[in-house]
């Protein structure tokens, strides 16, 4: 690329492109790592720890000169933080992570990025690392990569790579879509081996929440209602999420405060959360469904504590009931396709059979099987 007439400017302008290039690839790597310390935390409660740094940066050194053009191979072994990185890389492989398909797609983002800043050296103001987080909720849908990240002790660092990358013109709302999809690939194989020799069992909490409450939801198999925290955490809902689905209600209620903070202080609260953060992924008009709780106040004959229970299933029932149509009144019937789905003794139906799907972990029935990929872009 380079040649010896362009002299030294054109030198430090192509070293700065290989350098802007190497950050996008630490992003990926900090995303992956993310991704897998949650993972291994979700299913094991420990995460494992990076391997011992010098044999990891002797494996990774081979690994890469194979696996990354070779001038982000030669910038990433010389720099400073190059034994973190290869202990990143190692923890990646170790859990099963297979290299050989991941760095030559962090490779390909890589080289994107180094020519896009070889072509464009206009820098922009930087605007602060706060605005990050908003671009992250935006352009990620919910799951498992975009809460690892915005949980993770590095994500401040994350942030600010990020920021970096935009001075430098590179379009960080682009490169973001790629990190997911690894990100995303990089979690189905960690919890494979996580999963390996598992016997699936599945939490009394998960079992118990069968029915029109959660039909439709990917509910985790060892759902734990009983820890607040951890259940918004399995569901990937962020405290700003729940802040705002709170205040939804809240605005659908006006005047009804108190029965509002009784139904968020349930034990069922997350599981309606999950559903609304399901619709607003899927583009649904979630503040419209909710108008129905004061077309159909039949939740107010509850009294003392029946009330937080009979708000939740109603909210559930005009959440699922379409929007501007006034919901049935009466307690929510048994699903009787929720039921059968978690039966062990009813065999599945011709129509099932016939998919021949398998369920997307194991000990979670048919209806709690991941849908399509929401939309991207979608602000929550």
């Amino acid at each position: 690329m380079a040649t010896p007439e362009h002299g030294e400017p054109f030198a430090e302008a192509a070293g700065e492109a290989v350098q802007t290039a190497v950050m996008s690839v630490r992003l990926v790597m900090d995303i992956a790592d993310a991704v897998r310390r949650h993972q291994q935390w979700q299913r094991k409660g420990a995460e494992e720890e990076w391997p011992p740094a010098e044999k990891a940066a002797e494996d990774a050194r081979e690994t890469l000169k194979d696996l990354l053009p070779p001038d982000m191979s030669v910038a990433l072994v010389g720099a400073a933080d190059w034994p973190q990185l290869a202990q990143q890389l190692m923890a990646l492989k170790n859990a099963g992570v297979d290299l050989e398909q991941l760095l030559p797609r962090v490779g390909e983002i890589a080289v994107t990025v180094r020519d896009a800043v070889a072509v464009n050296v206009e820098r922009v103001a930087k605007e602060g690392t706060g605005r990050w987080e908003k671009m992250l909720r935006e352009t990620l849908p919910a799951g498992p990569v975009r809460e690892a990240i915005l949980s993770s002790p590095t994500w401040p660092d994350i942030a600010a790579t990020m920021a970096r990358l935009d001075e430098h013109g590179v379009d960080v709302r682009k490169i973001l879509a790629s990190p997911h999809d690894e990100g995303l690939g990089v979690d189905q194989a960690v919890t494979k081996v996580l999963a390996a020799g598992e016997v699936p069992t599945t939490s009394r909490d998960a079992l118990l929440s069968y029915g029109p409450l959660t039909e439709g939801l990917d509910l985790p198999p060892n759902l734990d209602l009983s820890d607040r925290e951890r259940a918004f955490r399995q569901l990937a809902i962020s405290p700003q999420d729940n802040e705002s689905f709170m205040r939804m209600v809240r605005e659908a209620m006006p005047g009804r405060d108190r029965e509002a903070d009784l139904m968020f202080a349930h034990k069922h609260w997350p599981l309606v959360a999950s559903r609304m953060a399901k619709m607003e992924d899927a583009g649904q008009p979630v503040r419209q469904h909710l108008a129905g709780l004061v077309k159909d106040t039949s939740w107010e004959q509850a009294r003392g504590g029946q009330l937080g229970s009979r708000l939740v299933q109603a909210t559930a029932a005009v959440l699922r009931h379409p929007a501007g149509e006034p919901p049935a009144a009466g307690r929510p019937k048994v699903s009787t396709a929720a039921a059968r789905s978690q039966s062990s003794t009813v065999g599945p139906t011709k129509a099932q059979a016939a998919k021949g799907a398998a369920p997307a972990e194991p000990g979670v029935a048919a209806h709690r099987e991941a849908g399509p990929a929401a939309k991207q872009g979608k602000t929550r």
